[in-house]
């Protein structure tokens, strides 16, 4: 998502993994900035118009609290994107072997954008077909491999974790293809394996 959102903006990214950071400054390139650490490494007054944060939260044990914290960066009447997976009922083997600390319900997505004050909240699902079954798949699999690493180990490496390569980019894109038009119909359902919020950031006086 950097490397695309980097042809078509200003874009910074942070990422404290080392290995995934060097892989980010690879695909990215000089086409943006990427600091390997966390939103601690930022000026305080470096400011944003948009912040995404793309199956992160689910990793902080304070989510709110980072949530804060984070946007202390972004300029009043910006915009906030974030993705987290669904359901705390599907919370499973993957789960932990990732580094999650929870699944979200809609419900409670909401309530969070909520509580640190954003306003027009948008919420979609997405996943669905495709994504349930490569999450039974990814469950069979972290049942049987087991947890034998720290929480902040498997957090870094779980961007990696089953992930297809760089050079399988465009037959990926092909492949889901179609299951990406067949998701839209299940946007508003409970259905998909993630969630994608949109909110607002409070204007000055606000």
């Amino acid at each position: 998502m950097g490397s695309v959102l980097a042809d078509r903006f200003e874009y910074v990214g942070l990422e404290p993994d080392v290995t995934s950071f060097a892989t980010a400054e690879e695909r990215v390139g000089n086409r943006g900035r990427i600091i390997n650490g966390t939103v601690e490494d930022l000026a305080a007054s470096e400011l944003f118009d948009v912040l995404c944060a793309f199956e992160v939260l689910e990793h902080i044990e304070d989510d709110e609290a980072a949530l804060t914290r984070w946007l202390e960066h972004v300029r009043p009447g910006g915009w906030v994107l974030v993705s987290v997976p669904q359901g705390r009922r599907r919370f499973g083997p993957q789960d932990e072997w990732v580094g999650h600390f929870r699944r979200y319900d809609k419900s409670d997505l909401v309530a969070l954008l909520e509580r640190c004050r954003l306003s027009d909240v948008a919420l979609i699902a997405y996943g669905f077909p495709l994504g349930n079954a490569l999450d039974a798949t990814r469950n069979l699999l972290a049942r049987h491999r087991g947890v034998a690493s720290s929480r902040d180990v498997r957090t870094g490496a779980s961007g990696r974790w089953l992930q297809p390569p760089a050079w399988a980019a465009q037959g990926t894109r092909a492949f889901t293809f179609p299951f990406r038009l067949l998701q839209r119909p299940f946007a508003r359902t409970s259905r998909g394996v993630g969630l994608v919020a949109r909110a607002r950031v409070p204007s000055r006086g606000v």
